[in-house]
């Protein structure tokens, strides 16, 4: 009975232990919660008696061009990535190049297809050659030589008829001879007219047009061409580097495959979520501040150049335990001083002095 009593004893004690284990944890993560709010508040305190108190809330470093996002319009395998990260680079400026054998064969192809049109279009513009419009013309004169005598001897036949010396059955046939060689006359003038004659308008007109069909087929080929060569949009720096020589990458409206992310870091600008209660306190020009964990207490100043429009989501989470979800923010945009030397998606802590707020007294 007694050992019975005993092992009850003991399980008792064990979950008194976990209880008390259990207390002690969860008593020190609001500690530690109230520690980081005591120190926003200590920071913020300064000016408490000089000014209305600071607006605070978290942010992240971006370039003053944002971070921008470079991909292919073609999908492909990468022939050459010529850049690194932190590379310097200028506008328009070759990055990186796909394999295009296939896309410059194409615009040769075109090219050789202009240069047979243009061709084509100055045989009709300038019609016959010299040589051509001279053997016409002999053809003429020979084939009038032969009327002309075929004539003659159907003239001298009927003469002959009518004195009887000949039969009515060789008259005919001598006039026969004499319609034929009239009608072969007749044909060469009319070839010699064709040659000697200037194009037709609807021949110029459609071989015009051919030329017109083949230059916009070597303009389309040389585009496709031209988009395996990826360019910089902006004088800036390479951020990161997401593709390497050799690996295929895909132009897609839903999955975006960028090829690199580049960005202007000559000015840093701080994206900071304000409170919706603090919204009526932030106007663009009033100086501001950050700061971050891996800089100690290093304050880096800037001002406000740009206060949003509309209320959203939280783009920054702080991961406190405390921390409110649901709070709507308004998007608000710190340029800092030049100078400021922070890496590109840094989480920190933004600090706006309102106005009226002395900031000799937050310095």
């Amino acid at each position: 009975m007694s050992k019975n009593l005993w092992i009850v004893g003991l399980a008792k004690n064990r979950t008194a232990l976990l209880i008390g284990l259990v207390v002690f944890l969860l008593t020190a993560s609001l500690g530690i919660s109230f520690h980081r709010a005591h120190e926003r508040s200590v920071e913020t305190s300064g000016v408490a008696t000089q000014g209305p108190a600071l607006v605070a809330g978290p942010g992240h470093v971006e370039p003053y061009s944002e971070d921008i996002k470079i991909g292919s319009e073609l999908s492909g395998r990468l022939k050459s990535v010529f850049v690194e990260e932190g590379d310097i680079i200028h506008r328009s400026q070759i990055l990186a190049e796909l394999e295009n054998a296939d896309y410059r064969a194409q615009v040769q192809s075109a090219k050789a297809n202009v240069a047979a049109k243009q061709a084509a279009l100055r045989k009709v513009i300038n019609g016959a050659r010299h040589q051509e419009r001279d053997q016409a013309w002999s053809s003429v004169n020979e084939a009038k030589a032969v009327m002309e005598n075929s004539e003659s001897e159907m003239r001298r036949r009927q003469q002959l008829y009518s004195a009887g010396v000949v039969s009515r059955e060789e008259m005919e046939r001598y006039a026969r001879e004499a319609d034929v060689a009239n009608a072969q006359y007749q044909s060469k003038v009319e070839q010699h007219s064709l040659v000697d004659d200037h194009a037709r308008e609807e021949d110029r007109s459609l071989a015009e047009a051919d030329l017109q069909l083949a230059q916009a087929q070597l303009q389309e080929a040389q585009a496709r061409y031209d988009k395996t060569f990826i360019r910089a949009s902006i004088d800036g720096a390479v951020l990161r580097k997401h593709h390497r020589s050799g690996e295929s990458v895909s132009n897609s409206s839903t999955v975006p495959d960028p090829i690199l992310t580049i960005g202007n870091r000559k000015t840093l600008r701080v994206r900071v979520d304000v409170d919706e209660t603090d919204v009526g306190k932030v106007r663009v020009g009033q100086k501001a501040y950050v700061t971050a964990d891996a800089f100690g207490k290093q304050k880096f100043w800037g001002r406000v150049v740009r206060v949003g429009q509309q209320l959203g989501p939280k783009n920054v989470r702080t991961d406190e335990p405390a921390e409110k979800i649901d709070t709507k923010i308004l998007e608000t945009l710190v340029e800092l001083d030049s100078g400021a030397q922070l890496p590109d998606g840094l989480r920190v802590d933004a600090f706006i002095v309102p106005d009226g707020g002395e900031i000799a007294s937050v310095r």
